[in-house]
């Protein structure tokens, strides 16, 4: 085998075509909805960190559990790179009426790119935040929140960070 390109291999670099059962696929006996995300700082140097939060509130008359799940991607980029990377998730049980303010930290290293090496590169990206991948389209309601930031500085290495 000589070409180790997922394009077409995996759902993650798929066109417009979308998965039949992507990640976080699922019904639950109640409603959640999400508000307030949160990222600081808005515009990050190259090797920074991201902290992100998010509120989540249990809508429903049920107590319930949801998987909230943080989707990463890259505006331009100078190599192929998936739809949306799956950076952080995390299950939290929410009482019937209740809410709760998650946070989250986006390493330096889940922006990386492969380019015979890994590295850095400045830009604009977009972070999602909800309940299922972005795009997803299900029978159960849930939404997805959306921001973008912007990461400054001359493209380098991962280990020169």
């Amino acid at each position: 085998m000589e070409n180790y390109t997922m394009e077409g291999r995996t759902y993650r670099y798929y066109g417009q075509e979308a998965p039949l059962y992507p990640f976080g696929y699922g019904l639950s006996y109640t409603t959640f909805q999400y508000r307030d995300l949160v990222l600081s700082p808005p515009v990050l140097p190259i090797c920074a960190n991201l902290s992100v939060s998010v509120v989540l509130e249990n809508t429903g008359q049920r107590d319930g559990e949801e998987v909230v799940q943080l989707y990463l991607r890259w505006e331009q980029s100078s190599v192929p790179v998936p739809r949306w990377q799956l950076v952080a998730f995390r299950r939290v049980a929410v009482p019937a009426g209740w809410e709760t303010k998650l946070s989250f930290q986006v390493a330096a290293e889940q922006r990386a790119v492969w380019a015979q090496d890994w590295h850095l590169e400045p830009g604009t990206f977009t972070l999602f935040a909800g309940g299922q991948q972005p795009g997803q389209r299900t029978r159960a309601p849930s939404e997805v929140l959306s921001t973008q930031f912007t990461v400054t500085g001359a493209a380098r290495p991962l280990r020169g960070c």
